[in-house]
């Protein structure tokens, strides 16, 4: 692939289990690249089955190990945000170009993509007791709603919990009513490759690698989380995988629950994924489509 000249970030996106990881490691082989993630989960060290971080898969073929960023920054518990995102992202796309070598931005959390593609600033953006207070009891369809009808950039695809949906207003408000400040993210000139996969085969990707997580353990995983004490409203938060299954080992769901209401959610993400990649195109992105 022969990418532009003024290309300084290669950008490799897509919807869960469309194959991004794979994709990116094959490419920064033949580009001599690094890859930083933009995934919202990877970040936290512990939470390594249920996030599909698959380490294994960036040593080459040939035993080349295509070096990794972002992925294992913070502890399981903790809560990283797009403020710290933007940070570290510029502090390792600095690092790379400094050695002469491309950086491949790779990963499903689209908010993170593109806020640093199109340099939003973003404060660390405080608590808001008395928005919270106003929308308490507000089921995720009404504050879904309520983000929905923000201006300004807010994360629709990673909203799949109230907790998680409340702190997006709550940063979509507070930057309604507070002027941005000078961005220090570096000025990027992106090549962006999206992978897309047909309906009926996402549906069975995710299915099958699902299972793949159980059978390798996942259960476990969070167990063990619980077990070092992480807690498990913070397990809850992170939603997804960690929602449904922290559900189960507290006996909250059966089995056969947890995994019917699961196996629904990450369908319905993968949607909203593609939802908000094809509204970075609407708003002034293009992304070079190819299929998965």
């Amino acid at each position: 692939m022969q990418l532009p000249n003024e290309c300084n970030l290669l950008v490799i996106l897509g919807p869960t289990a469309s194959g991004k990881t794979k994709f990116a490691v094959e490419m920064a082989g033949r580009l001599n690249a690094e890859i930083i993630s933009a995934d919202s989960r990877q970040v936290y060290r512990g939470m390594d089955i249920g996030t599909g971080k698959d380490l294994s898969e960036y040593t080459l073929p040939g035993g080349q190990k295509i070096p990794y960023h972002l992925i294992d920054i913070c502890p399981a518990g903790s809560r990283y945000n797009l403020y710290e995102y933007q940070r570290d992202f510029t502090r390792v796309w600095r690092d790379i170009r400094s050695r002469n070598k491309l950086p491949i931005l790779c990963g499903g959390t689209g908010l993170y993509i593109e806020a640093v593609l199109k340099g939003y600033t973003l404060p660390a953006v405080p608590e808001n007791p008395a928005l919270r207070a106003s929308l308490e009891g507000k089921t995720l369809a009404e504050l879904s709603d309520i983000l929905a009808g923000y201006k300004n950039l807010h994360n629709t695809s990673d909203t799949d919990t109230p907790k998680r949906a409340l702190r997006a207003i709550e940063i979509a408000e507070y930057l309604a009513t507070h002027p941005e400040i000078k961005s220090d993210l570096p000025p990027l000139q992106p090549y962006i490759i999206g992978l897309e996969v047909e309906r009926e085969e996402r549906r069975r990707r995710i299915s099958q690698r699902l299972q793949a997580r159980l059978d390798s353990g996942m259960v476990e995983e969070v167990r063990n989380l619980l077990q070092s004490g992480v807690a498990a409203d913070d397990l809850l938060y992170y939603g997804l995988e960690y929602k449904y299954l922290t559900l189960y080992v507290l006996g909250e769901l059966s089995y056969d629950e947890m995994y019917r209401q699961l196996e629904t959610a990450i369908h319905q993400f993968a949607k909203r994924q593609m939802t908000w990649f094809r509204g970075m195109e609407r708003r002034g992105l293009k992304i070079h489509w190819i299929k998965a």
